[in-house]
């Protein structure tokens, strides 16, 4: 049996050198176990319940620093709201700008367009993480339904 993805994370921070303080075993163990989407305040309520005198701050400033070294991805879901989630989930979006459906696409998918555009540009992409906006099938029927 494999280890949880927040283990190896925090693993791979001891070895660069970083430690592996409870408040970021606490988000990632939350991010990891979700498996979602959660805005930093969610995380914190979350992760709250495991370390009772975690603030608001330590969350935000343990996301970033979380960011930085991969372990966590920041999503921007519209309206300005951002999101984590685990960086062991590698996965994209499609997000309905109507209702904030959101579908998740799995990266395999967009791997030929990753490839391609690589290849086109020459950049070498080194995230795995994309949101594509629009508008869900429901909204889209609700639209073409007013109209006729």
């Amino acid at each position: 049996m494999s280890e949880p993805a927040s283990i190896q994370h925090l693993l791979a921070l001891r070895a660069q050198g970083f430690r592996m303080t409870p408040q970021r075993v606490a988000i990632l163990r939350v991010l990891d176990e979700c498996g979602c989407h959660l805005s930093p305040s969610e995380i914190h309520q979350r992760a709250g319940e495991m370390i009772p005198n975690l603030t608001e701050t330590t969350v935000y400033r343990n996301l970033d620093f979380l960011a930085q070294q991969g372990l966590v991805l920041i999503a921007h879901v519209g309206s300005g709201r951002i999101v984590y989630e685990s960086a062991a989930h590698h996965h994209h979006h499609l997000y309905c700008r109507h209702c904030g459906f959101s579908v998740d696409i799995n990266h395999e998918e967009l791997a030929p367009l990753y490839k391609h555009i690589q290849d086109k540009t020459g950049f070498i992409l080194d995230t795995s993480h994309v949101t594509f906006f629009g508008v869900c099938p429901q909204c889209a029927n609700k639209e073409n339904t007013k109209e006729n």
